[in-house]
């Protein structure tokens, strides 16, 4: 009986350790989905920091240099694309009294719609609270910043601890699984670094070519939407989709014909992109069918929230990647990764 219980009582800590565990785990998922997107973009740039770095380039001038770039190009965006967007928008809106008349004077489905422009309307905040904003505002602008500026820094550290903490692992392993070990982690590494690197190239050829398509067509917002539809590419299947509704939705505020033409601008760059622009940017990059994208996207979402979303493949491309090694038996260092700017070879010979 006494053995019984000792068991029972082991058996329940472990449970409830267990418990405790995945409670904790679950409660640091936004941490964990930070750190996971700072490797993500340390893979991204590793291969151009060491291979500046063999040419006596300092690592952290290549870091700061990449970082700046980047900040340069959103700001550059933000110049380009804010006044023009709110110019339009300020054309193309009614003002606030002009839409309480023509929501009075309105019936059906257009009264429904103009009630519900005035109701988001009247929850714009004022100038005040735009110069001025709430401790609540201040305190969400504060944590923005503080996650992206934890990415960045946890991105730079990772390029240089990157192989002490491969050697850490490998030496934790079994000898005759060390081989296997590494270069599964060089091939995972590859694979997100060409995922990230072909997807920020397809977001510039997307909103550059949506852009000029759109201008040409004469549609609203052309450059607002062209850019939108880029920005939305990271988000798998349902960004490119949400794209396209909005374009033929701008378009329907003219007429059909330009509602058709958005539509058919849309559905042209998506098929080229899909059978052209992919197969040679990104090739086989993560390995993933159709199917299992959506089915990752799809559990993402549930499990962690929108916010995750434009991580699920690169999430599931490891899950995919350690399965195929310990499942399927498949020799890693056999696995070739599609060039996207850097040889994956070049990635490999640095690890």
């Amino acid at each position: 009986m006494w053995r019984t219980a000792r068991l029972t009582l082991v058996a329940s800590l472990v449970v409830i350790g267990l418990l405790l565990l995945a409670l904790v785990l679950w409660k640091l998922r936004v941490l964990f989905a930070l750190l996971f997107l700072a490797f993500v973009i340390a893979a991204a740039m590793r291969p151009a920091v060491e291979s500046l770095a063999s040419r006596r380039v300092p690592r952290p001038v290549t870091i700061l240099g990449t970082y700046v770039a980047i900040l340069g190009g959103f700001v550059l965006l933000l110049w380009a694309v804010v006044p023009r967007a709110k110019t339009e928008l300020e054309k193309a809106l009614p003002t606030k009294h002009e839409l309480k008349v023509e929501t009075r004077q309105s019936t059906g489905v257009k009264h429904d719609v103009l009630a519900w422009l005035q109701s988001h309307f009247d929850r714009l905040p004022s100038a005040t609270q735009v110069v001025h904003p709430s401790l609540q505002t201040g305190i969400t602008t504060l944590e923005v910043f503080v996650g992206i500026f934890f990415v960045l820094a946890a991105a730079a550290y990772w390029i240089y601890e990157r192989d002490r903490a491969v050697g850490l692992v490998v030496r934790l392993v079994p000898p005759s699984h060390r081989h296997t070990v590494r270069h599964t982690w060089d091939l995972i590494d590859a694979k997100l670094g060409a995922y990230v690197r072909g997807q920020a190239l397809l977001v510039v050829l997307v909103a550059t070519v949506l852009s000029t398509a759109f201008w040409a067509i004469g549609l609203p917002f052309w450059l607002l939407l062209g850019v939108f539809a880029g920005i939305v590419e990271v988000i798998p299947v349902v960004g490119p989709l949400a794209a396209g509704v909005l374009a033929v939705g701008v378009g329907l505020t003219i007429d059909v014909r330009h509602a058709a033409l958005a539509g058919l601008v849309v559905l042209l760059v998506r098929l080229t992109e899909d059978y052209l622009v992919i197969p040679r940017v990104l090739g086989d990059a993560v390995g993933l069918s159709p199917l299992l994208v959506l089915v990752s996207v799809t559990g993402t979402a549930l499990l962690f929230g929108g916010f995750v979303v434009p991580l699920a493949i690169p999430l599931a491309a490891v899950i995919a990647t350690v399965f195929e090694v310990v499942v399927l038996n498949k020799d890693p260092a056999e696995q070739e990764v599609p060039t996207v700017l850097f040889p994956a070879k070049d990635v490999e010979a640095t690890g």
